[in-house]
């Protein structure tokens, strides 16, 4: 695990470092090495980033080679590690997730690849016995009431016996009832259309923690068709939030029960060793000598019917197709030598920074039950961390015996710097906000920091224009393709669906070359 420890005491902050790094290899342009065939009809796709994203097109394209293709591909990462944003680390008997710790099943291309790399039997379901979330509210945690539904209380009386909604906020979202649905089907912000269908007090304690936090975003900026066009669609539907969920609730079948050694399916799932399991597994099936880690594309360029990828330090990578599955403002410095208008628009996708903090206790010394998935804050509450994950309620396989593990977040769209500050001062403010929030006072045996700077892209107000415009541009440009989280989707699902349609695309445009 590169520089990691098996000391539980010690704290560290991690960018890069994974159970299954691989070295970089010596010569990166050489593309006829081990084995890889030669010819006129060979497509040979370059796959900048290694991420899931590109994971999966790297995937993808070495089944696409084994059912018989002319395919040959490489794929190529900046750090020393594949995985990007998935990053687990397992020391002393805690499975530590940095980034994403689950994905949803009802979007179905995690559960897919899964099977495909034959661990689907290893997905994790959350421990629905403990299935309560909280919410900051007047600086005290009040238990988000039974029935909520995305925004839309379902269930009467847990919504109104909750304290957690003042009268006046209750009625005004009982509102959404009567109140008729907009006629143009222009896009908004999410707040604009939460605060003109059920009022600014969901809008403060349930759109902009639960909704806005999945994006780490602004909800003043978010576009609402470009991250939640479902609600949009319910008000069209039905001409009422509440009214469409009640109806989408009686006709909710009972989940099937799992196959034989499958586990059951829960609204979030991840797997028994963490979310790089799916990663790792990934990488596993791969051809080492054609996944090349250390290695900094620095450009890309028309060369004939093809591209060719400055690399620094080695020798350029000639391809038949590219496909660029890094951040957007990256992918913005590699596009630039070929179109620069396609470099401008990505570039004009913003990101912002987060961080990710575990720390792990001696379960008798916590001073807390951790009865719970966790609590979001409002960032009307003006705290410094954005929500906590009670890491060892929600999952199974997270801690040895005798121990339990949360983790909080910090940074986002309204608290940017926090993910800067140094490791000691960032573990001590969390530390503060955990005691002063749950009255949490032991010191961790455990700390882990995770940085994500310009990790998390925001789909703000224009994004689906943006987005169009891209890839318009690519589609000038035979064989360069896009993709990644910061286009059509930022779960775990729609960047394994983006990579195996970029690999898809790819195939088909160096033989539409070759012809």
């Amino acid at each position: 695990m590169g520089s990691a420890s098996s000391d539980p005491s010690r704290s560290i902050s991690r960018r890069s470092s994974s159970p299954r790094s691989r070295a970089p290899c010596a010569n990166a342009s050489v593309w006829y090495r081990s084995g890889l065939t030669t010819g006129e009809n060979v497509k040979r796709i370059v796959v900048i980033g290694a991420g899931i994203t590109g994971l999966a097109a790297a995937y993808a394209l070495h089944q696409a080679k084994s059912e018989g293709q002319d395919v040959e591909w490489l794929l190529l990462e900046r750090e020393d590690r594949v995985g990007g944003k998935i990053h687990t680390e397992r020391t002393g008997g805690f499975v530590i997730d940095g980034g994403p710790d689950c994905f949803l099943p009802e979007k179905p291309w995690v559960g897919q690849l899964a099977a495909a790399l034959g661990i689907d039997g290893d997905m994790l379901p959350t421990n629905d016995e403990h299935k309560k979330t909280f919410i900051l509210s007047g600086g005290k945690l009040h238990l988000l009431p039974d029935g909520v539904m995305g925004l839309v209380p379902t269930k009467f009386v847990p919504f109104a016996t909750s304290g957690l909604f003042s009268w006046p906020g209750k009625l005004r979202m009982a509102a959404d009832l009567v109140i008729p649905k907009r006629q143009d089907d222009g896009d908004e912000t999410l707040a604009s259309f939460v605060r003109r269908r059920l009022g600014q007090e969901a809008l403060d304690k349930l759109a902009e923690p639960l909704i806005g936090g999945i994006h780490a975003s602004d909800p003043e900026q978010m576009s609402l068709k470009a991250t939640f066009p479902r609600f949009l669609d319910m008000e069209q539907k039905s001409g009422s939030l509440i009214r469409h969920m009640l109806k989408a609730r009686k006709k909710m079948p009972a989940p099937p029960p799992p196959k034989p050694g499958r586990p059951k399916r829960t609204f979030f799932m991840s797997f028994v060793q963490g979310m790089s399991e799916l990663t790792d597994s990934c990488a596993a099936r791969l051809d080492p000598e054609r996944v090349l880690t250390g290695v900094a594309v620095t450009g890309i360029e028309r060369e004939g019917d093809g591209y060719l990828v400055k690399v620094a330090g080695r020798d350029p990578i000639k391809g038949s197709a590219v496909i660029v599955a890094t951040e957007a403002h990256a992918a913005a410095s590699l596009v630039e030598p070929i179109d620069s208008t396609m470099s401008e628009a990505l570039a004009s996708i913003p990101h912002v920074s987060s961080a990710t903090v575990s720390l792990a206790y001696k379960k008798d010394e916590a001073g807390h039950d951790l009865d719970g998935f966790g609590f979001i804050v409002p960032s009307v509450e003006h705290r410094k961390i954005m929500a906590s994950t009670w890491t060892s309620t929600k999952w199974s396989h997270r801690v040895p015996e005798g121990y339990v593990m949360l983790r909080a977040f910090v940074g986002g769209a309204h608290n940017q710097e926090l993910a800067d500050l140094g490791e000691a001062e960032m573990t001590q403010m969390v530390r503060a906000e955990l005691k002063d929030l749950m009255g949490i006072v032991a010191k961790p045996d455990l700390v882990r920091i995770f940085r994500w700077p310009k990790g998390m892209p925001q789909y703000t107000l224009g994004h689906l224009e943006r987005v169009a415009k891209i890839e318009s541009r690519a589609a000038g440009h035979a064989g360069l393709l896009i993709a990644g989280g910061a286009y059509h989707g930022v779960g775990i699902g729609d960047c394994i669906n983006a990579g195996q349609k970029a690999a898809a695309d790819a195939v088909a445009a160096t033989c539409s070359v070759a012809s």
